[in-house]
């Protein structure tokens, strides 16, 4: 197990998704370890909420921002309703998008077992209830809230495969599942029903589920607070940071032509200018289809990024349905 604080180099096993691996999953968590497990969304490192030294590890071997909050994964709403407070929005949303890709952001209830390390010492917290039967599987067996960021190094291009997961935290981490692809390959989409800071639900990141689907059940627009954090005050969610999910090449985005030496993300079935110039292209969707763009979104980058190009050209993608949270998880990769 890796030591508290630090990111000392440990084994890490790779486990199926049958009952022992997910059983041997919730008994690592159960001893202050972390365990990366498919969501529908991304692979999460999981760490119990409730133990701050595990926690801590979390930091550590992901070198990820102590003012950044984690997202506590919970077996059901029932268990939700524990660590937080329910407006009649947030009831909606749990009843029509959980489980699912789909975080809510809410007041912490009054005895949230939740370590204030991981809300970053705020008085909200962040919940969602994962879908993915491995995940749900080793919450059902442990028990107790889990909190799972991507399992990545901080700020790298987040994982959709177990071997995205070796790949950034092999030696790092105790235990991976190997529950396949992602099925979704975008993060959840964050709300929050915090009526004293935003009024009315607010979105502070798009993700798996789009925003025209949370408005239908709403009856009402979302407010708009998905502008990055970039000063000391903490996020209210995870993916706030301005510069975030970043490959290690520069991105060049809304690009209609390939430059000399570089590689190209397009998008649709006609290529940029100079395509057949470029180091490699991938495409996200041939098809122009916003849901395929999203599952190879994270793939596609990191393919890219680990061939040595001078930079990553990337097509226009469009805003629709998924498009947004797409646009919005290139435009932060592309910050400096």
């Amino acid at each position: 197990m890796i030591a508290q604080g630090t990111a000392a180099e440990t084994t890490t096993h790779v486990l199926k998704p049958d009952a022992a691996g997910l059983d041997a999953a919730a008994r690592m968590l159960a001893a202050g370890g972390l365990v990366a497990f498919p969501t529908e969304t991304v692979y999460g490192l999981g760490a119990d909420a409730t133990n701050g030294e595990a926690i801590a590890r979390l930091y550590a071997a992901k070198g990820r921002p102590a003012f950044n909050p984690l997202i506590a994964h919970v077996a059901s709403a029932p268990a939700a309703r524990k660590l937080a407070r329910f407006d009649a929005f947030a009831d909606r949303l749990a009843a029509a998008f959980w489980p699912g890709p789909l975080t809510l952001v809410l007041p912490k209830a009054q005895r949230c077992p939740v370590a204030d390390l991981a809300t970053a010492g705020l008085d909200s917290i962040a919940v969602r209830v994962p879908a993915h039967p491995a995940a749900a599987e080793i919450l059902r067996t442990f028990g107790r809230p889990v909190v799972a960021p991507s399992a990545n190094r901080s700020g790298h291009v987040s994982p959709t495969t177990a071997a995205h997961v070796l790949a950034d935290l092999g030696g790092r981490i105790d235990l991976i599942v190997d529950g396949g692809a992602a099925p979704v390959g975008l993060e959840s989409t964050i709300v929050a029903c915090l009526a004293e800071s935003f009024g009315a639900p607010a979105l502070l990141r798009p993700g798996g589920v789009p925003r025209a689907a949370i408005e239908d059940v709403l009856g009402r627009p979302l407010a708009d607070a998905t502008a990055g954090t970039t000063g000391k005050n903490a996020p209210r969610a995870p993916g706030m940071l301005a510069s975030h999910y970043a490959p290690r090449t520069p991105l060049r985005l809304g690009a209609k032509e390939v430059g000399a030496s570089e590689a190209l993300l397009a998008f649709g079935p006609a290529l940029a200018a100079g395509a057949l110039g470029a180091v490699k292209i991938l495409n996200l969707s041939a098809r122009g289809d916003p849901i395929e763009a999203a599952a190879n979104l994270f793939s596609y980058l990191r393919a890219l990024d680990a061939i040595g190009a001078n930079a990553i050209a990337v097509m226009p993608i469009t805003h629709d349905g998924l498009g947004e949270a797409i646009n919005d998880r290139l435009r932060r990769a592309a910050a400096p």
